[in-house]
Protein backbone atom coordinates (compact mmCIF):
# COMPACT_ATOMS: atom_id res chain seq x y z
CA UNK A 1 0.00 0.00 0.00
CA UNK A 2 1.29 3.36 -0.89
CA UNK A 3 0.34 6.93 -0.26
CA UNK A 4 1.50 10.42 -1.72
CA UNK A 5 1.22 13.07 0.44
CA UNK A 6 1.13 16.87 -0.25
CA UNK A 7 0.11 20.30 0.81
CA UNK A 8 -0.81 24.00 0.86
CA UNK A 9 -1.45 24.25 -2.89
CA UNK A 10 -3.32 27.49 -2.10
CA UNK A 11 -4.76 27.71 -5.75
CA UNK A 12 -5.49 31.08 -7.39
CA UNK A 13 -6.08 32.55 -10.35
CA UNK A 14 -3.70 35.70 -9.90
CA UNK A 15 -0.28 36.20 -9.29
CA UNK A 16 1.05 36.82 -5.63
CA UNK A 17 3.08 40.09 -5.37
CA UNK A 18 6.09 38.12 -4.69
CA UNK A 19 5.86 35.78 -7.91
CA UNK A 20 8.34 36.71 -11.30
CA UNK A 21 6.40 34.35 -13.10
CA UNK A 22 2.75 32.84 -13.92
CA UNK A 23 1.98 31.75 -10.85
CA UNK A 24 -1.22 29.94 -12.07
CA UNK A 25 0.79 27.92 -14.87
CA UNK A 26 3.97 27.11 -12.48
CA UNK A 27 0.96 25.49 -10.17
CA UNK A 28 -0.74 23.45 -12.91
CA UNK A 29 2.28 22.00 -14.06
CA UNK A 30 3.44 20.64 -10.10
CA UNK A 31 -0.22 18.93 -10.69
CA UNK A 32 0.91 17.19 -14.29
CA UNK A 33 3.97 16.08 -12.41
CA UNK A 34 2.19 14.72 -9.90
CA UNK A 35 0.03 12.66 -11.87
CA UNK A 36 3.07 11.14 -13.63
CA UNK A 37 4.75 10.59 -9.89
CA UNK A 38 1.43 9.08 -9.31
CA UNK A 39 1.59 6.54 -11.94
CA UNK A 40 5.08 5.69 -12.06
CA UNK A 41 5.65 4.81 -7.95
CA UNK A 42 1.92 3.03 -8.13
CA UNK A 43 0.71 5.17 -5.87
CA UNK A 44 -3.05 3.82 -4.30
CA UNK A 45 -4.39 7.22 -2.43
CA UNK A 46 -3.53 10.47 -2.02
CA UNK A 47 -3.36 12.35 0.77
CA UNK A 48 -3.57 16.53 0.91
CA UNK A 49 -2.71 18.73 4.18
CA UNK A 50 -5.08 21.51 3.53
CA UNK A 51 -5.33 24.80 1.98
CA UNK A 52 -5.92 23.48 -1.71
CA UNK A 53 -7.49 26.85 -1.99
CA UNK A 54 -6.15 30.47 -1.76
CA UNK A 55 -9.72 31.35 -0.15
CA UNK A 56 -12.52 29.27 0.47
CA UNK A 57 -14.54 31.25 -2.28
CA UNK A 58 -12.38 31.14 -4.79
CA UNK A 59 -13.82 31.86 -8.92
CA UNK A 60 -15.63 28.51 -10.47
CA UNK A 61 -13.43 28.81 -13.23
CA UNK A 62 -10.50 28.00 -11.38
CA UNK A 63 -12.34 25.53 -8.97
CA UNK A 64 -13.16 23.52 -12.21
CA UNK A 65 -9.04 23.62 -13.84
CA UNK A 66 -7.86 21.93 -10.53
CA UNK A 67 -10.87 19.70 -10.38
CA UNK A 68 -9.87 18.12 -13.85
CA UNK A 69 -6.67 17.76 -12.24
CA UNK A 70 -7.57 16.47 -9.35
CA UNK A 71 -9.33 13.90 -11.64
CA UNK A 72 -6.53 12.26 -13.08
CA UNK A 73 -4.88 11.46 -10.26
CA UNK A 74 -7.46 8.16 -10.92
CA UNK A 75 -6.90 7.69 -7.22
CA UNK A 76 -9.43 8.05 -3.45
CA UNK A 77 -8.21 11.92 -2.20
CA UNK A 78 -7.97 11.77 1.75
CA UNK A 79 -7.86 15.58 2.55
CA UNK A 80 -8.17 18.14 5.66
CA UNK A 81 -9.40 21.30 5.33
CA UNK A 82 -6.84 24.10 5.88
CA UNK A 83 -7.27 27.84 7.43
CA UNK A 84 -7.86 29.21 3.67
CA UNK A 85 -10.24 26.64 2.59
CA UNK A 86 -12.67 27.42 5.32
CA UNK A 87 -14.78 30.94 6.72
CA UNK A 88 -13.42 32.43 10.24
CA UNK A 89 -11.42 29.60 11.04
CA UNK A 90 -14.35 27.46 11.41
CA UNK A 91 -14.48 23.78 10.02
CA UNK A 92 -18.53 24.23 9.88
CA UNK A 93 -18.01 26.19 6.94
CA UNK A 94 -17.00 23.53 4.54
CA UNK A 95 -20.08 22.96 2.80
CA UNK A 96 -20.18 26.71 1.71
CA UNK A 97 -16.56 26.77 0.02
CA UNK A 98 -15.12 25.58 -2.88
CA UNK A 99 -13.32 22.92 -1.15
CA UNK A 100 -16.96 21.51 0.21
CA UNK A 101 -18.11 21.65 -3.76
CA UNK A 102 -15.69 19.25 -4.59
CA UNK A 103 -15.66 17.15 -1.43
CA UNK A 104 -19.81 17.25 -2.45
CA UNK A 105 -18.97 15.41 -6.01
CA UNK A 106 -16.87 13.11 -4.22
CA UNK A 107 -13.49 14.67 -5.40
CA UNK A 108 -11.64 14.81 -2.35
CA UNK A 109 -13.54 12.94 1.00
CA UNK A 110 -12.75 15.89 4.15
CA UNK A 111 -11.61 13.45 7.22
CA UNK A 112 -14.04 14.44 9.64
CA UNK A 113 -11.75 15.16 13.31
CA UNK A 114 -11.86 11.93 15.77
CA UNK A 115 -13.49 10.11 12.66
CA UNK A 116 -10.99 7.97 11.44
CA UNK A 117 -10.90 5.99 8.46
CA UNK A 118 -9.81 2.11 7.56
CA UNK A 119 -8.29 1.43 4.69
CA UNK A 120 -7.56 -1.87 3.83
CA UNK A 121 -5.33 -3.45 0.78
CA UNK A 122 -3.23 -7.04 0.61
CA UNK A 123 -3.67 -7.69 4.24
CA UNK A 124 -2.46 -4.46 5.26
CA UNK A 125 -4.76 -2.32 7.36
CA UNK A 126 -4.33 1.47 7.98
CA UNK A 127 -6.37 3.89 10.59
CA UNK A 128 -6.44 7.09 8.93
CA UNK A 129 -7.32 10.30 10.95
CA UNK A 130 -7.93 14.20 9.74
CA UNK A 131 -7.74 17.41 11.35
CA UNK A 132 -8.99 20.50 9.94
CA UNK A 133 -7.59 23.60 10.91
CA UNK A 134 -9.53 25.78 14.41
CA UNK A 135 -8.79 28.30 15.81
CA UNK A 136 -7.78 26.79 18.90
CA UNK A 137 -6.11 23.76 17.40
CA UNK A 138 -2.05 25.18 18.61
CA UNK A 139 -3.86 26.66 21.96
CA UNK A 140 -1.74 25.79 25.27
CA UNK A 141 -2.98 22.86 26.54
CA UNK A 142 -5.63 21.94 23.64
CA UNK A 143 -3.19 19.24 21.24
CA UNK A 144 -5.91 16.72 21.05
CA UNK A 145 -5.95 17.19 17.38
CA UNK A 146 -1.99 16.02 17.41
CA UNK A 147 -2.60 12.77 19.47
CA UNK A 148 -4.36 10.02 18.21
CA UNK A 149 -4.86 6.47 19.50
CA UNK A 150 -4.32 3.50 17.26
CA UNK A 151 -6.49 1.34 16.43
CA UNK A 152 -4.81 -2.49 17.70
CA UNK A 153 -6.23 -4.38 14.82
CA UNK A 154 -4.96 -1.69 12.64
CA UNK A 155 -1.11 -2.50 11.18
CA UNK A 156 -0.50 1.60 10.32
CA UNK A 157 -1.68 4.63 12.19
CA UNK A 158 -2.07 7.93 10.10
CA UNK A 159 -2.66 11.31 11.42
CA UNK A 160 -2.75 14.66 8.75
CA UNK A 161 -3.54 17.64 10.87
CA UNK A 162 -3.57 21.11 9.24
CA UNK A 163 -1.79 23.05 12.10
CA UNK A 164 1.84 24.90 12.89
CA UNK A 165 4.05 21.99 14.37
CA UNK A 166 7.06 22.58 14.62
CA UNK A 167 10.20 20.91 15.78
CA UNK A 168 11.33 23.75 17.91
CA UNK A 169 10.24 26.92 19.17
CA UNK A 170 8.70 29.96 16.93
CA UNK A 171 8.38 33.46 17.11
CA UNK A 172 6.55 34.99 20.34
CA UNK A 173 2.95 35.87 19.80
CA UNK A 174 2.30 33.03 17.01
CA UNK A 175 0.51 29.73 18.43
CA UNK A 176 2.37 26.80 17.40
CA UNK A 177 2.96 23.25 18.78
CA UNK A 178 6.52 21.25 18.83
CA UNK A 179 6.73 17.85 18.35
CA UNK A 180 8.14 16.75 22.06
CA UNK A 181 4.60 18.22 23.08
CA UNK A 182 2.68 15.10 21.39
CA UNK A 183 5.42 12.56 21.66
CA UNK A 184 2.32 10.26 23.38
CA UNK A 185 0.32 9.89 19.93
CA UNK A 186 0.05 6.79 18.62
CA UNK A 187 -0.11 7.55 15.30
CA UNK A 188 3.23 6.01 13.59
CA UNK A 189 2.95 8.84 11.39
CA UNK A 190 2.13 12.51 11.63
CA UNK A 191 1.64 14.68 8.94
CA UNK A 192 1.59 18.75 9.08
CA UNK A 193 0.50 21.13 6.96
CA UNK A 194 0.08 25.35 7.48
CA UNK A 195 3.71 25.87 7.88
CA UNK A 196 4.53 26.70 4.57
CA UNK A 197 8.69 26.35 4.94
CA UNK A 198 8.27 22.20 6.15
CA UNK A 199 10.73 20.83 8.02
CA UNK A 200 11.37 17.49 6.57
CA UNK A 201 11.04 14.32 8.11
CA UNK A 202 12.01 13.74 11.82
CA UNK A 203 11.86 10.39 13.84
CA UNK A 204 11.35 10.36 17.51
CA UNK A 205 10.76 7.47 19.29
CA UNK A 206 9.51 5.37 16.33
CA UNK A 207 7.28 7.85 15.40
CA UNK A 208 7.41 9.72 12.04
CA UNK A 209 6.57 13.54 11.62
CA UNK A 210 6.56 14.88 8.66
CA UNK A 211 5.89 17.85 6.75
CA UNK A 212 7.86 18.61 3.27
CA UNK A 213 6.81 22.67 3.02
CA UNK A 214 3.71 23.59 1.30
CA UNK A 215 3.51 23.35 -2.89
CA UNK A 216 3.00 26.68 -3.52
CA UNK A 217 6.07 29.55 -3.28
CA UNK A 218 3.62 32.60 -2.52
CA UNK A 219 6.14 34.80 -0.07
CA UNK A 220 9.85 35.66 -0.90
CA UNK A 221 11.38 34.90 2.58
CA UNK A 222 14.96 33.36 2.30
CA UNK A 223 13.72 29.79 3.66
CA UNK A 224 11.08 30.20 0.25
CA UNK A 225 14.05 30.70 -2.11
CA UNK A 226 16.87 27.99 -0.80
CA UNK A 227 13.58 25.65 -0.97
CA UNK A 228 12.18 23.58 -3.48
CA UNK A 229 8.53 21.65 -3.47
CA UNK A 230 8.73 18.00 -2.57
CA UNK A 231 5.88 15.47 -2.20
CA UNK A 232 6.18 12.69 0.31
CA UNK A 233 6.28 9.00 -0.84
CA UNK A 234 4.89 6.59 2.31
CA UNK A 235 5.45 3.03 1.40
CA UNK A 236 3.83 -0.10 3.88
CA UNK A 237 4.01 -3.03 2.06
CA UNK A 238 6.29 -4.27 4.00
CA UNK A 239 7.41 -2.03 6.48
CA UNK A 240 7.44 1.49 6.96
CA UNK A 241 9.44 3.28 4.41
CA UNK A 242 9.09 6.78 3.31
CA UNK A 243 10.90 9.24 1.15
CA UNK A 244 10.46 12.76 -0.37
CA UNK A 245 10.57 13.60 -4.07
CA UNK A 246 10.87 17.15 -5.19
CA UNK A 247 9.39 18.21 -8.39
CA UNK A 248 11.87 18.76 -11.33
CA UNK A 249 9.21 21.27 -12.96
CA UNK A 250 9.72 23.49 -10.07
CA UNK A 251 11.95 26.39 -11.09
CA UNK A 252 14.82 27.66 -8.65
CA UNK A 253 13.56 30.44 -6.14
CA UNK A 254 15.39 32.88 -7.46
CA UNK A 255 14.09 32.38 -10.71
CA UNK A 256 10.59 32.77 -9.85
CA UNK A 257 10.34 35.03 -6.01
CA UNK A 258 11.03 39.14 -6.21
CA UNK A 259 14.39 39.40 -3.95
CA UNK A 260 12.87 43.16 -2.94
CA UNK A 261 9.68 41.78 -1.34
CA UNK A 262 12.16 40.18 1.56
CA UNK A 263 12.32 42.92 3.57
CA UNK A 264 8.49 44.09 3.11
CA UNK A 265 7.59 40.23 4.17
CA UNK A 266 9.85 40.12 7.73
CA UNK A 267 8.49 43.81 8.29
CA UNK A 268 4.89 42.47 8.11
CA UNK A 269 5.62 39.88 9.96
CA UNK A 270 7.44 42.00 12.72
CA UNK A 271 4.53 44.30 12.60
CA UNK A 272 1.89 41.73 13.27
CA UNK A 273 3.63 40.14 15.94
CA UNK A 274 4.01 43.90 17.57
CA UNK A 275 0.41 44.36 17.09
CA UNK A 276 -0.73 42.02 19.25
CA UNK A 277 2.07 42.29 21.60
CA UNK A 278 0.35 45.64 22.21
CA UNK A 279 -3.53 44.75 21.85
CA UNK A 280 -2.32 42.71 24.98
CA UNK A 281 -0.83 45.30 26.72
CA UNK A 282 -4.02 47.32 26.25
CA UNK A 283 -5.22 45.32 29.61
CA UNK A 284 -7.92 42.72 31.18
CA UNK A 285 -10.87 42.39 27.90
CA UNK A 286 -13.15 41.85 30.70
CA UNK A 287 -12.32 45.94 32.14
CA UNK A 288 -12.64 47.29 29.10
CA UNK A 289 -15.33 49.52 28.27
CA UNK A 290 -14.80 51.11 24.88
CA UNK A 291 -15.41 48.72 21.54
CA UNK A 292 -13.03 46.30 20.72
CA UNK A 293 -12.84 47.88 17.05
CA UNK A 294 -12.69 51.49 18.14
CA UNK A 295 -9.20 50.40 20.21
CA UNK A 296 -7.74 48.54 17.18
CA UNK A 297 -8.74 51.43 14.93
CA UNK A 298 -6.55 53.86 17.64
CA UNK A 299 -3.86 51.30 17.53
CA UNK A 300 -3.81 51.15 13.58
CA UNK A 301 -3.69 54.52 13.23
CA UNK A 302 -0.57 55.04 15.95
CA UNK A 303 1.31 52.23 14.29
CA UNK A 304 0.36 52.98 10.13
CA UNK A 305 -0.79 49.34 10.18
CA UNK A 306 -2.57 47.52 6.78
CA UNK A 307 -5.89 47.01 6.97
CA UNK A 308 -4.68 43.11 6.16
CA UNK A 309 -3.16 42.93 9.57
CA UNK A 310 -5.88 44.65 10.99
CA UNK A 311 -8.34 42.12 9.56
CA UNK A 312 -6.24 39.29 10.61
CA UNK A 313 -6.20 40.84 13.94
CA UNK A 314 -10.16 41.10 14.47
CA UNK A 315 -10.43 37.57 13.88
CA UNK A 316 -7.73 36.52 15.93
CA UNK A 317 -9.50 38.33 19.20
CA UNK A 318 -12.47 37.03 18.12
CA UNK A 319 -12.82 34.62 20.85
CA UNK A 320 -11.92 37.14 23.33
CA UNK A 321 -14.81 39.27 22.09
CA UNK A 322 -17.57 36.36 22.30
CA UNK A 323 -16.08 35.27 25.30
CA UNK A 324 -17.27 38.72 26.97
CA UNK A 325 -20.76 38.11 26.41
CA UNK A 326 -20.96 34.53 27.73
CA UNK A 327 -21.17 33.11 24.41
CA UNK A 328 -19.67 29.82 23.55
CA UNK A 329 -16.94 30.97 21.40
CA UNK A 330 -16.52 29.43 17.79
CA UNK A 331 -13.15 28.60 15.58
Amino acid sequence: MRFLFFTDTHIRGTNPKSRLDDYYSALKNKFEEIINIVEKNNIDYILHGGDWFDRPDISPSIVRDFAILVKKFNRPVYSVAGNHDIFGHNPETISRTMLGLLEGTDIIRIIEDNKPIIIEKDNVKVQLYGHSYSYEIDEKGLKESYIVKKDRACDYCINIVHGMLLPKTFIEGIKYTIIDEILSTEADITLAGHYHSGFGVKKINERLFVNPGSLARISALKSEIERIPQVVIIDLEKELNLWVVPLECARPGEEVLDRAHIESAQNRAYKLNQFFQNIDASGDYKQIKIDINDMIEQIVAAQGVSDEVKIETIKRIEKARTSMDGEEVEA
